[in-house]
């Protein structure tokens, strides 16, 4: 099993990225994982939240701004995980797609991509 690159889903004081490098099966890759589960949670969560504010014609600015604040917040650890997920998802497709056939124009799906 090769070791992959992840960013994992929290930085450092100062802001910077962590970065995990393994195979993927380990504490840390746990951790990583249900971390990123919380956060989309919460994201969930938040879009409830915030629809209700919007809705509310008696929400006041303090409150508007709070509740675009979180969701600033929220949408910055959600990109985050996508773009995590996206690189491993291009690294794994990358190592799985056959290129024997170069001139094939037919896309390459990687192995067990429906199920």
């Amino acid at each position: 099993m090769s070791d992959q690159v992840r960013v994992l889903p929290w930085s450092t004081l100062e802001g910077n990225p962590c970065i995990l490098v393994g195979p993927g099966t380990g504490f840390m890759a746990r951790l990583a994982d249900n971390v990123e589960s919380v956060q989309l949670g919460m994201a969930c969560d938040l879009l409830g939240h915030a629809a209700d504010t919007l809705a509310d014609r008696k929400a006041t600015p303090e409150e508007l701004r709070f509740v675009t604040a979180r969701l600033t917040e929220s949408l910055r650890e959600v990109h985050r995980i996508a773009e995590s997920r996206g690189d491993r998802l291009s690294a794994s497709d990358l190592s799985d797609v056959d290129d024997s056939d170069e001139d094939d124009d037919d896309p390459q799906l990687p192995a067990g991509a429906f199920g």
